[in-house]
């Protein structure tokens, strides 16, 4: 019944956010009003709009939102959300995933009310100021003002720091320090989630609670642990509006307002039941974030954590010395968080953090005991003007986390790539862990056989021989030396995720494009697959040679259209248009081509949009 209810929930949900998509390249005025700011991973300022309009567009066909990244130089004014602009933009439809079985960008813009994408080049004038009044925009005015102060105040990589954990504004972060947390296994300090919002939430928890124990009159007459509980509920709901309200933040305060609200209520606050109310009431609300790296990190960590804990609710650790408890704790549940989240990053994320443990270790608890509390103080003194004593006090605790990010990052193997595995091993380890933890009696064990069999078939996966890009544009071809690319520029997005996906890292795309595989010269790049000759043909000239070059058994790929006749294998724009990325395998009996459209179905997002008749 609950699997039912649940494909029922994902259904309403999915035809709830239905809004119009761009059916067509566009290049022309847009005007809308700005919803949200952010960064792109090229680290470009972006725009998301939202009453949007289109030259000549019927308005029933226009996207309802759109996000544009700004690539000209210089901004002419200062953004923020409420402000209708204008400006000149390229716009085209979100694009599917760059590999069958690859991430959907289309779904998610889906989810996201997004319909359009794209980019300008020319300056974004403002047309009207934003609306006064609005909550979100006083909220979002406060954020970049606070943001501004601390990064002011502390200066360099600390003030960034500091201020992406209080205000969710990570713009002042460089990317240098980002790949340092990433590969130390510290960028989860950074995102403003479970952590963070525990930490602040218990922080003042405690705080409340030993304090109005301090006071007669209140400690004897009223519910000093309760009262606790729901002042502790106000300021988690504050920091969650502070901090952006993104995705993250808000799993996290929903599963913390679970537990504060057990608390009132008399329940046991850190139970596998509140775990799963909070899952439940995540997944009704956005069924959607099922399938995404934060949902399920979120909540295989704080699962496990729950589950050996509560194994170990009833010893005393009389064996271990006082001192050495609260060490042996950080280390435990860093270690049993990091094995829990560990094989969702690696899946997602092509990499394993293999110092991450001792990072974290010598991290979390001076994040728990001087920068959480300090940014509390900083908070309740910034009315007064003396948040610098709290930020004071947050630099020492940062400068450390930077600097131990910095050491691990740079250990000699403090990072590996892996291969993304087949859609089956990652489900299959998930449901083994499950059963380990929610099962009772000896066949609990069973879920150890079940997680090993998922990585066994992690093991065997098999890459796609043959990768070719929706465009046509580029082509990846694996040999000997690895995966070797038909360019050297074009198309990076696609080129920098086979890589990963090859479990490559971030290796350049020149570095692929030098390797043995294709031959001929620029424009008509020439390979074998399964024995049969292939040509990769782009530029001025392609679609007269697609006539000649067509001949039995090869493999033909390209950005031109072809509607003659021959025995090729042809892969035009026409057809990729209608299948999206294309993967080749090689099988026994010979190449076998998937599609991305093929593997992902008839979807809401990916079934095409009408193109405008004028």
């Amino acid at each position: 019944m609950l699997v039912l209810a649940g494909v029922m929930v994902a259904g309403l949900r999915a035809h709830m956010v239905k809004a119009p998509v761009l059916g067509f390249r566009y290049y022309g005025p847009v005007q809308g009003r700005i919803v949200k700011i952010d960064r792109s991973m090229s680290d470009k300022l972006r725009l998301t709009l939202d009453k949007v309009v289109l030259e000549r567009m019927d308005p029933a066909r226009t996207p309802a939102k759109l996000r544009v990244a700004l690539h000209g130089k210089g901004d002419f004014i200062a953004y923020e959300p409420g402000q209708t602009v204008i400006l000149t933009a390229h716009l085209s439809p979100p694009n599917g995933p760059v590999e069958p079985g690859g991430f959907d960008f289309q779904r998610k813009a889906w989810f996201d009310g997004l319909g359009a994408v794209g980019y300008t080049r020319t300056p974004v004038l403002l047309l009207e100021g934003a609306e006064a009044g609005r909550a979100g925009l006083f909220i979002h005015r406060l954020r970049m003002r606070i943001s501004a102060g601390i990064q002011t105040m502390l200066g360099g990589d600390v003030g960034a720091f500091a201020a992406a954990i209080m205000t969710g504004d990570r713009s002042g972060m460089r990317r240098q320090v980002l790949d340092e947390l990433r590969a130390s296994n510290l960028a989860h300090l950074l995102a403003i989630s479970g952590l963070h919002m525990g930490l602040l939430t218990a922080f003042v928890f405690g705080a409340l609670r030993y304090g109005l124990a301090l006071i007669p009159v209140i400690n004897l007459r009223w519910p000093v642990k309760k009262i606790a509980a729901g002042l502790s509920l106000v300021a988690a709901a504050a920091y969650l509006l502070l901090s952006g309200g993104n995705i993250a933040t808000e799993r996290a305060f929903i599963m913390v307002a679970v537990m504060l609200v057990a608390v009132m209520l008399g329940r046991r606050a850190l139970t596998l039941r509140a775990v799963a109310l909070a899952a439940v009431i995540v997944l009704i609300r956005r069924p959607e974030a099922l399938t995404g790296p934060g949902f399920q990190m979120s909540f295989a960590a704080t699962t496990a954590l729950v589950a050996v804990f509560g194994m170990l609710r009833h010893w005393d650790g009389a064996s271990v010395p006082a001192p050495l408890r609260p060490v042996l704790t950080v280390m435990l549940s860093s270690f049993v968080a990091g094995m829990a989240t560990a094989p969702v990053a690696a899946a997602h994320f092509n990499q394993i953090a293999h110092y991450g443990l001792l990072a974290n270790v010598l991290t979390v608890p001076l994040m728990g005991v001087l920068v959480m509390p300090a940014a509390v103080l900083a908070a309740f003194l910034y009315p007064l003007g003396l948040s610098w004593i709290g930020l004071g006090m947050m630099r020492w605790g940062i400068l450390w986390i930077l600097g131990v990010a910095e050491w691990v990052a740079g250990l000699e193997g403090a990072l590996s790539h892996v291969l993304t595995p087949m859609p089956v091993a990652l489900p299959l380890i998930a449901l083994g862990g499950l059963l380990l933890f929610l099962w009772r009696g000896p066949m609990r064990f069973a879920g150890v056989a079940v997680m090993l069999a998922g990585f066994f078939l992690w093991s065997q996966t098999q890459r796609p021989v043959l990768l070719i890009s929706q465009s046509g544009g580029l082509v990846g071809l694996v040999g000997d030396q690895g995966r070797a690319l038909s360019k050297p520029r074009g198309d990076g997005f696609a080129a920098r995720n086979w890589l990963e996906n090859d479990g490559e890292g971030a290796l350049p795309q020149m570095q692929a494009f030098d390797r043995a595989g294709f031959t001929g010269a620029k424009g008509a790049r020439r390979f074998v697959i399964g024995g049969q000759a292939g040509v990769h043909l782009v530029g001025k000239g392609a679609g007269e040679r697609l006539a000649a070059e067509c001949i039995s058994g090869r493999w033909i790929v390209t950005t031109a259209k072809y509607d003659g006749q021959g025995g090729c294998q042809m892969f035009d724009a026409n057809a990729l248009k209608q299948t999206g990325a294309v993967a080749v395998y090689a099988d026994a009996e010979g190449p076998r081509v998937v599609t991305a459209k093929g593997m992902a179905g008839e979807r809401l997002w990916n079934s095409p949009t009408p193109r405008r008749k004028d």
